[in-house]
């Protein structure tokens, strides 16, 4: 009996570790700035989004029982509208700092981030030093941790933020900046995209937790944890982090 119950309780403690909550099929809406391959961008052929952050957010619902339909909203706005009911939570690549964390609920991390700075192949430097030493300007996207690091390297008024990370890009490209502070999975795009012209040489400037942006006290941030942690232990993160970027 001791044995018996004893391997009962091994396999709910197992089963417990892999099982998440179910939401019933709950339809969420996710609001995400689809302006930034590879973590979520509008596919040209199908008009579908697409990106690392939408399979994160369709494999996490696959696991809790739930359904997301994403809706393409300007970063600049993004967190006035998920406060406004516009969507339910955010999944955009955004960065869990403790001053934001006084104003929404954020899920665990699902992936931490770097910035990097992207430049013109021609003009490339091999350090932040270089930017500060010769006076250069950098770009980065308003109001993100980019931008925060694009001021401690070359001082906020050196940096020009843009409403997007392609007008930042191509501003880089018409030599209006020397570089831009970019999140290393989006350098990674860029570099492929316009092999020969962009590289960024410059990375690990800062590391970023990403996590899943809710209203403050919403209860759906438990389930959402609990996903998280489910396509970590069964290798389905993983899988995906290789998709995308051929490592893990």
């Amino acid at each position: 009996m001791r044995k018996t119950l004893l391997a009962l309780a091994l396999a709910a403690l197992s089963a417990s570790s892999v099982l998440a909550a179910d939401l019933g099929g709950k339809l969420f809406k996710v609001g995400s700035d689809t302006t930034s391959p590879p973590m979520e961008s509008v596919d040209p052929a199908t008009g579908q989004i697409v990106g690392f952050d939408v399979d994160v957010v369709n494999a996490i619902c696959a696991k809790i029982n739930c359904k997301a339909e994403f809706v393409t909203t300007g970063w600049d706005g993004i967190f006035a509208a998920l406060d406004q009911g516009n969507f339910d939570f955010v999944a955009s690549g955004v960065s869990i700092t403790e001053e934001r964390k006084k104003a929404m609920d954020f899920t665990d991390p699902y992936i931490v981030n770097s910035q990097a700075v992207l430049m013109r192949v021609e003009d490339a430097v091999s350090s932040a030093e270089d930017f500060k030493a010769k006076g250069l300007k950098l770009s980065a996207q308003a109001n993100t941790t980019d931008a925060d690091v694009a001021a401690s390297i070359v001082g906020k008024e050196n940096v020009l933020a843009y409403d997007t990370f392609s007008a930042s890009v191509l501003a880089l490209k018409n030599k209006d900046v020397d570089g831009v502070v970019i999140n290393g999975a989006n350098a990674d795009a860029y570099e492929k995209e316009f092999a020969g012209e962009l590289v960024a040489p410059i990375r690990g400037l800062s590391s970023d937790p990403l996590g899943l942006v809710f209203r403050k006290g919403d209860p759906n941030v438990a389930a959402f944890n609990e996903g998280i942690k489910a396509i970590r232990e069964d290798g389905t993160l993983d899988k995906l982090v290789q998709k995308y970027w051929g490592t893990n």
